[in-house]
């Protein structure tokens, strides 16, 4: 179990983690896609794969993993207007991230993260709650 002491500590643990099974660890991109003028910064943490997700581009690896900067200022997941008044809404934050192309699917991930949060941080099971997607009977199974 890791002694957390600080959001560093998480980070690289949860790299290291992935690493250790098999994943890249892919460096964070540029807050300012240069390839993806849909983007004004770079919102989430699988937006340097979005090519590799549509068939555009393969790389030499199927799994990764990422501490990506990321900064929200609009659009679909704008909270900007909350920003000063939580403790939890920011603009800028880190997305840790781990992706499969064609590796692994719902249940080896689902089993990861589960692994990384008890095991590794030491979250206690019982404190923990899990959700899924209203329409995702897939996930709901494997969890259940």
């Amino acid at each position: 179990m890791l002694d957390v002491k600080s959001s560093a500590d998480i980070r690289q643990a949860f790299l290291d983690f992935f690493a250790e099974r098999g994943h890249r660890v892919v460096a964070s991109s540029s807050l300012v896609p240069g390839n993806d003028p849909t983007l004004l910064f770079t919102n989430a943490g699988m937006v340097q794969f979005k090519d590799v997700f549509l068939g555009a581009e393969q790389r030499d690896y199927q799994r990764a993993t990422s501490s990506q900067r990321c900064v929200r200022a609009g659009g679909k997941h704008n909270d900007l207007e909350n920003v000063g008044y939580t403790a939890r809404h920011h603009t800028f934050f880190e997305m840790l991230g781990n992706f499969s192309f064609g590796d692994y699917f719902k249940r080896d991930a689902i089993k990861l993260a589960w692994t990384f949060l008890t095991e590794v941080l030491g979250l206690p099971e019982e404190r923990l709650w899990i959700t899924v997607h209203i329409s995702d009977a897939e996930a709901e199974k494997i969890w259940l």
